[in-house]
């Protein structure tokens, strides 16, 4: 076990690694001029000189590389060019909002989806099976943002009117300084997000559970006396759920680089939210760290799924 983390962790620095080769050639090496391109096309040669001296773009490719590399690596991400504030200091004010988007929206979708799919799994073709396929597809059909505007109008536009103001429309509060406060802002993004990704896991789990359930092993163990509920619960669901967990490694990784549309629909300053803003105002800096952050979370996210395939199949074993 310990070998098979140290070949996973090798694995995910090294893939880190060509992501950042891959972020330095596209925004230092691709670009004719990146002084001029940063500067701006009015500024005067003297400003573009300045530029490329003060970000060390006159120097060779490998020397800035390397300075590159040695900042990440110190947690020196430079400084925004639009605000002049620590890059480092921005990423720290938007990462908990979009943790708690993203946390809070994949407990909500792995309880409904895989209780969902284990339902459906254990009544195949069941009235129940068919309601949920039919629902499963439909939320699957609709893309967040649409999700989002329907709720907002919904839950929060016609409650408004009505005199009821139970979910805030935007905005977003810590979980330290009001915890009701946070949920309440975060219930209806949550849901946006849940429900379409819900339906993903609802079906994964069935078609998961359907197969496991045709396993020598459960028939053994239903032939030994356990009852129906232990068995599925115990022995048929721990296998099940390894396609729920590849696919949650991979969403929650994305999730936690910010969710860019749901931000901007809801308000939230995560850094979904600093990603669009970087762009329209062309913060090199920013758009770099987030990425970079963007593709961390990711690798980390797949080392835990890797590491839990062992635990929750007794099958699986690292080699």
């Amino acid at each position: 076990m310990i070998l098979f983390l140290i070949r996973r962790v090798l694995l995910g620095a090294l893939v880190l690694w060509i992501i950042t080769v891959a972020v330095f050639v596209l925004f230092f090496v691709a670009p004719h001029n990146v002084a001029r391109l940063l500067a701006g096309k009015q500024a005067s040669p003297q400003t573009v000189a300045l530029v490329a001296h003060r970000l060390g773009l006159n120097r060779p490719v490998l020397d800035q590389y390397g300075s590159f590399i040695w900042g990440l690596l110190h947690g020196n991400l430079g400084y925004s060019f639009y605000s002049n504030e620590p890059v480092t200091s921005l990423l720290a004010s938007r990462i908990p909002v979009s943790a708690s988007l993203a946390l809070g929206a994949a407990v909500i979708w792995l309880i409904i989806g895989v209780a969902t799919g284990v339902l459906s799994a254990i009544r195949p073709r069941s009235f129940a099976d068919r309601t949920a396929t039919v629902i499963s597809l439909c939320f699957y059909s609709m893309p967040p943002f649409l999700l989002g505007i329907l709720v907002l109008y919904l839950l929060f536009f016609r409650l408004h009117l009505a005199g009821v103001d139970l979910f805030p429309g935007s905005g977003y509060v810590s979980l330290t300084s009001d915890p009701v406060g946070w949920a309440q802002h975060l219930i209806l993004p949550w849901f946006s997000l849940a429900l379409t990704a819900a339906a993903a896991y609802a079906r994964l789990t069935r078609a998961a559970m359907l197969d496991v359930l045709g396993e020598d092993y459960i028939r053994t163990a239903t032939a030994k006396g356990l009852s129906r509920r232990r068995v599925i619960l115990r022995h048929a669901l721990r296998a099940a759920l390894t396609p729920a967990t590849t696919q949650f490694g991979i969403d929650l990784g994305i999730l936690l680089g910010g969710t860019v549309v749901v931000e901007q629909i809801f308000g939230l300053p995560g850094l979904g939210y600093l990603a669009v803003q970087s762009i329209v105002t062309q913060d090199l800096p920013v758009i770099i760290a987030i990425v970079t952050l963007a593709s961390a979370f990711v690798v980390a996210a797949n080392l835990v799924v890797d590491i839990l395939y062992a635990v929750l199949d007794p099958r699986v074993r690292p080699q």
